[in-house]
């Protein structure tokens, strides 16, 4: 029986932890992405762009302790209007086919009542991989950072 020298072992897993590692990398980036594209439905205000980025049985917690599904979390967006939309400090944590998204979020405009608003939040969001591939928010919470 042939030994299998330590060092062809090495190589082997060193080839493997690599791909793994790459993979890691780009579905990060692949999520941030989408975070960016969720950003851009605030500032463009229309959810139409971040609607198919959300499952089917979404859940969300905002800053005032409210809970919305995806219809819901729509709605709301629609009606809000931001003047001003951005994010900071976004970090995406890959575990297998779960990501975790965070961030700041700063926001100017009048919300889904008609008030104005000036916000100030972070925020995490949960993405995982469908069957299908395509990955989608299940959950989304923000805290108002005081001032």
């Amino acid at each position: 029986m042939r030994r299998i020298s330590t060092w062809f072992l090495i190589a082997v897993i060193s080839l493997v932890s690599a791909a793994w590692l790459y993979a890691q990398a780009d579905t990060e980036k692949a999520v941030a992405g989408l975070e960016q594209k969720w950003l851009e439905s605030q500032k463009a205000n229309n959810p139409d762009i971040v609607a198919p980025l959300l499952a089917d049985k979404f859940v969300t917690t905002g800053s005032d302790g409210k809970v919305n599904d995806k219809a819901g979390a729509l709605a709301d967006q629609k009606n809000t209007k931001y003047t001003s939309a951005e994010y900071e400090n976004v970090k995406v944590t890959v575990f297998g086919d779960i990501a975790i998204a965070t961030g700041g979020f700063k926001g100017k405009g009048t919300d889904a009542s008609g008030k104005p608003m000036d916000v100030h939040e972070r925020w995490t969001d949960t993405w995982v991989k469908m069957p299908s591939g395509k990955w989608q928010c299940v959950a989304s919470q923000s805290s108002t950072i005081a001032m």
